[in-house]
């Protein structure tokens, strides 16, 4: 049996320039971190040559063709595992899309590596990250960009450049110890109460990138102040980059916010909130909010219609945590 555990993600700056059609004109630049929510794999040897897969649904084939989960369909065929496996899925939210936390690039990178696991291989982050991007963007047409995946494969707190010719520079940020967990300790999330299609907000704004060169341009450099606001320690800084990349991220589509998006927003501001954002394509999720722990209960009180989810920053990304393997994969 093979347990593999994989974190969920906030992203503080840079949405949107991880996509194709930004980064292979302009070149895309994300910060963003890990948390200690997870998705989990588990795969383990069945005595016969079936297929089990368990997520919301169960799935009893014979053949990899026949999965219905697209995704544990296309990471058995990209590893090479035919037959003869039992698969489940399990997480700390819903990974069936719509939290913004980046969960289903999750699902992709975990059931790579425990795959790979299964077979007795260890693969190293670079190449989990690729293959998941290769299987959710070029294989599966999903209308997203890069960063979800990357950050789920390497984990920490990273500055990810997404070059033209499609590589992608990987800069772990030495923020540590007492500041690490200062800064991490002034963030808060609140869930909308929301769920939406991720994929149509980011087609839609996929088809408006030409349209919305400059408020993408702006965004990426914001995710440059962001690091340099890290790097230097000046955590309460980051609250008013966060007011200003939401305010160019409603530009790039239709549907990133809401009324009622806007009205938790607004609250969180005049109880003490330095800024905040929507967590990943908009339009429902979570509310990512960075405010000092002085003003924090101040905030829980106008926002106590809405659940909190509490959370700390994680410094491992996707990584094995069980390998029992009695018999030779075969």
């Amino acid at each position: 049996m093979i347990i593999v555990q994989t974190p969920l993600r906030i992203s503080f700056a840079g949405g949107g320039t991880d996509l194709k059609d930004f980064w292979k004109e302009e070149e895309g630049w994300v910060v963003s971190s890990a948390i200690d929510k997870y998705v989990y794999v588990i795969v383990k040897e069945r005595f016969d040559d079936k297929i089990y897969v368990n997520y919301s649904e169960k799935e009893i084939v014979d053949s990899v063709d026949e999965i219905q989960h697209e995704l544990v369909r296309e990471a058995m065929k990209m590893t090479g595992i035919a037959d003869g496996i039992e698969i489940t899925t399990l997480a700390d939210i819903p990974s069936d899309g719509g939290s913004g936390l980046g969960s289903s690039s999750s699902v992709t990178v975990g059931l790579l590596n425990a795959f790979y696991a299964f077979k007795g291989i260890q693969q190293p982050a670079e190449l989990l990250a690729q293959q998941a991007c290769q299987i959710e963007i070029d294989i599966l047409g999903k209308p997203i960009g890069k960063q979800d995946q990357y950050i789920a494969a390497y984990g920490g707190l990273r500055f990810f450049k997404f070059q033209k010719n499609g590589h992608v520079d990987v800069e772990k940020l030495p923020v540590y110890n007492e500041n690490y967990r200062k800064m991490g300790s002034n963030l808060m999330l609140f869930y909308t109460g929301i769920t939406r299609s991720a994929d149509k907000i980011l087609k839609s704004q996929k088809e408006n990138t030409a349209d919305k060169i400059d408020f993408l341009k702006t965004i990426k450099y914001q995710a440059a102040e962001i690091r340099e606001y890290l790097l230097t320690n000046q955590f309460d800084r980051m609250g008013e980059v966060l007011r200003k990349t939401w305010e160019c991220k409603k530009q790039l589509a239709n549907g990133i916010t809401l009324p009622e998006i806007e009205s938790m927003y607004r609250k969180a501001l005049e109880a003490g909130a330095l800024g905040g954002k929507i967590s990943g394509a908009g339009g429902g999720g979570f509310l990512l909010l960075y405010c000092p722990r002085e003003k924090q209960n101040q905030v829980r009180e106008v926002l106590k219609n809405y659940r909190e989810f509490p959370f700390l920053l994680e410094q491992d990304g996707s990584k094995v945590i069980f390998n029992y393997r009695r018999y030779a994969w075969k």
